[in-house]
């Protein structure tokens, strides 16, 4: 019967100990080269929290799989605006301001693990995250830029 670990790590940091050495070690596999692959795999996340999922395929042969998600949107949405956290009051601050295409690139990254169909609605999906952080778009309120994306006013 396979086991699974799900954990999240900061992107290329990894260690063995909590969480995930105390959660492998009763599993019999070696921790360190597991963690050495885990930030192998999760490096291009550095400095970003990132889900990972460790099964045991196979507890006899110590065979495992490591399956790396991909980070929550907003984690992506500070790296690419490099900034530190969002606005704490939305209406009364504003976290940053990014372009159009930054989100369509972030759409295109988390698109995999969204709900969405096509990449119009993961955009207008990104941008519902950029309502809750205080983030612009252009210059621009994200909530208008959602309408006029549903209106077909700007095409993606």
């Amino acid at each position: 019967m396979a086991q699974s670990v799900k954990t999240m790590v900061e992107g290329g940091k990894a260690t063995t100990g909590p969480p995930i050495g105390p959660a492998l070690g009763p599993l019999g596999l070696n921790v360190a080269q597991v963690v050495k692959e885990i930030n192998e795999k999760t490096k291009e996340f550095q400095g970003m929290r990132v889900p990972v999922t460790i099964t045991v395929v196979d507890p006899e042969t110590k065979k495992y799989e490591i399956t790396v998600g991909i980070p929550p949107t907003s984690a992506l949405l500070k790296k690419k605006l490099g900034i530190e956290k969002g606005a704490t009051k939305r209406k009364e601050a504003i976290a940053g301001n990014a372009t159009l295409d930054q989100i369509v690139e972030v759409a295109k990254t988390k698109m995999v693990s969204m709900l969405a169909s096509d990449l119009k609605a993961a955009t207008l999906e990104v941008l519902g995250t950029c309502v809750s952080m205080g983030i612009n778009v252009d210059g621009k309120d994200p909530k208008e830029v959602q309408r006029q994306i549903k209106a077909g006013e700007i095409s993606i």
